[in-house]
């Protein structure tokens, strides 16, 4: 089975490149550390310690755009970008699941 050619990404500046990159890595810890998907605590802890490290990473890639001039987010092709790059599916992950079947767990005593 040949499987299709994934859509290309769209003409990113370097800059834009390491945006989407850094936010992605952010977003992924983000996925991580969330506890409406459960876990251990200690991997939400080493998540969290890294997500200091790459929110950093990502305000200096904003930094450089600004910079560089770039001061305009351009939004569409970002977006396409990510798509290409599964962000819908990783930014899933940051989301609250939908409530399943039967009733909502009480306050915790």
């Amino acid at each position: 089975m040949v499987l299709p050619e994934p859509a290309p990404l769209p003409a990113l500046t370097r800059a834009e490149g390491e945006l989407v990159d850094r936010y992605l890595e952010a977003l992924d810890l983000m996925g991580r550390i969330n506890p409406a998907r459960g876990g251990d605590t200690y991997r939400g802890l080493r998540a969290a310690q890294a997500l200091v490290r790459k929110a950093a990473e990502l305000r200096d890639a904003l930094a450089l755009m600004h910079e560089r001039g770039e001061s305009e987010v351009h939004a569409t092709t970002l977006a396409r970008a990510l798509r290409v790059l599964d962000g819908e599916r990783r930014s899933g992950r940051v989301a609250v699941p939908p409530a399943g079947p039967g009733p909502l767990p009480g306050p915790r005593p």
